[in-house]
């Protein structure tokens, strides 16, 4: 993945993947908690910009403040994650290069209108992966040192 801003459509991944899932199942703040965690990491790893972004109730989208590692949005009431997702792909899309994580069709067809791309849960995990994995090398080779 080539990006400078990876927007991760939250509750997509949530629902996609398994461990997560379970921990939905039982209480949602743990399954946030989790996946902020993961995309912190892989922000480390990487260098690539994370903004992850959750649906929420609150009367207007806001930024949790806890998260000073990665961006965690959420959408107001009456607004989507989709659309939190769709504004930002909409404005930064000429300044940076975008790739929203999103399993969602119409959102995927959304984002490429704004000038954005996209990977799928699949294809986050990998990259997940493959960044855990080169950060544990890196870490492995320090330690020899």
């Amino acid at each position: 993945m080539n990006a400078q801003v990876l927007i991760v459509d939250g509750h997509s991944m949530i629902f996609q993947w398994p461990e997560l899932r379970g921990l939905h199942q039982r209480k949602t703040a743990t399954a946030r908690e989790r996946l902020t965690q993961m995309m912190a990491r892989f922000q480390d790893a990487t260098g690539v910009h994370v903004t992850l972004v959750f649906d929420g109730t609150g009367p207007r989208a806001n930024q949790d403040e806890h998260h000073t590692q990665i961006q965690v949005f959420y959408s107001g009431s009456g607004q989507t994650a989709d659309s939190v997702i769709e504004r930002l792909v909409a404005r930064y899309a000429s300044e940076y290069t975008i790739v929203v994580a999103t399993d969602d069709n119409l959102e995927r067809t959304t984002v490429e209108t704004f000038g954005g791309s996209w990977i799928s849960s699949d294809q986050l995990a990998a990259e997940l992966a493959t960044a855990d994995s080169a950060l544990s090398e890196r870490i492995t080779r320090l330690r020899r040192r």
